[in-house]
């Protein structure tokens, strides 16, 4: 296929997806399968400052899920000052670690749901293992990723804390987004990401490619340039560097391998970049997004993938042999987005 005939269908492409979508039915909307489920935990202070600033951001979170139409639960007390100490450990099967595990249990019940998991607080790392702090009996990467192994479906994982690093080399699987607010766990002092990230999951300004919502990718890059502005304001010395995976293979990488929304940077082991698989990721979803079907969505996301991975083996593939299979994903990405439009105007 000639790119020109690429070039012209790509328009094709464009028009029929920026085309006003139909808004979504009160049907639809209500339907459970639809609704992403949204598990913030909030960790033990150690301090005042600390508590307030985590409720905050916990807040931030809550409210962003409800304007996305999640099922939004809380772990870990809102900070008063006026009541018994937050850093006072709980006891029985209601601690904070037992209902995280409870809740994770129970979410296998839903496979097709996105599950987005939300660290606030400390971490520490000893050399050997890395733990959110919680009130109460921590919790470890090593036991987080045993809760999370049965589900099959799909996972976002946002560890705002210090020393999260290793959470993401345990938690990282296909499928699945994990996104930690440092390099490595020997970045031990205390992490900001938490603060810009929780400003920029539902923030219009960090939606770079202005289709009216803000994915999990740019909610990341916009945190972490603010992040490094806060240091470089403050003259002090960066100690936190937040990375991002999406493609399973454990290593993730810092905001400077982006060029806009695309890593120009290969994956050093020959696995797909990061960054594609987040960006489909929208806690609050345009009204046209959330007028498509999650059935003809999760389709839609697939042929994406496909698309990206295509490119990324353009420069080892024969030129007509890339062009014939570019033609074929962007004919059934045109057909998907012609079904879509029948089923809006239907509904």
């Amino acid at each position: 296929m000639e790119g020109a005939a690429v070039n012209a269908l790509i328009v094709l492409l464009s028009m029929i997806a920026t085309a006003p979508a139909a808004t979504a039915t009160t049907s639809s909307l209500g339907q459970h399968a639809d609704h992403p489920t949204v598990i913030i935990v909030v960790g033990a202070p150690g301090a005042p400052e600390y508590g307030r600033d985590f409720a905050q951001w916990a807040e931030q979170w809550a409210q962003a899920a409800k304007r996305g139409s999640a099922c939004v639960t809380t772990i870990g007390s809102v900070y008063d000052p006026s009541t018994a100490p937050s850093t006072a450990p709980t006891t029985g099967p209601s601690t904070d670690r037992e209902q995280l595990r409870t809740l994770l249990v129970s979410a296998v019940a839903e496979p097709a749901q996105p599950l987005w998991l939300v660290l606030i607080g400390h971490g520490t790392y000893d050399g050997k293992e890395t733990k959110f702090n919680l009130r109460g009996p921590d919790v470890t990467d090593q036991e987080l990723a045993e809760w999370l192994r049965p589900l099959r479906r799909p996972i976002a994982v946002i560890d705002c804390t210090a020393s999260s690093a290793p959470f993401l080399n345990r938690l990282s699987a296909p499928g699945r987004v994990v996104i930690t607010a440092t390099r490595s766990g020997s970045e031990l002092q205390f992490a900001h990401f938490g603060e810009f990230m929780a400003g920029a999951i539902a923030d219009p300004s960090a939606d770079l490619d202005k289709d009216g919502q803000t994915s999990l990718l740019e909610a990341f890059l916009a945190a972490s340039h603010r992040v490094e502005e806060f240091y470089k304001q403050a003259g002090r010395l960066t100690t936190e560097h937040a990375l991002l995976d999406d493609n399973g293979d454990g290593q993730g990488v810092s905001a400077d391998w982006f060029e806009g929304l695309r890593a120009t940077h290969a994956a050093r082991n020959g696995s797909p970049i990061d960054g594609p698989r987040a960006h489909q990721w929208h806690l609050v979803m345009s009204a046209s997004e959330q007028a498509i079907p999650q059935e003809l969505r999760a389709r839609r996301d697939e042929i994406e993938l496909a698309i990206e991975s295509l490119r990324q083996k353009k420069v080892a593939m024969p030129q007509d042999v890339y062009y014939k299979q570019l033609e074929e994903l962007l004919l059934k990405l045109a057909r998907l987005y012609e079904q879509i439009d029948v089923e809006n105007k239907g509904s």
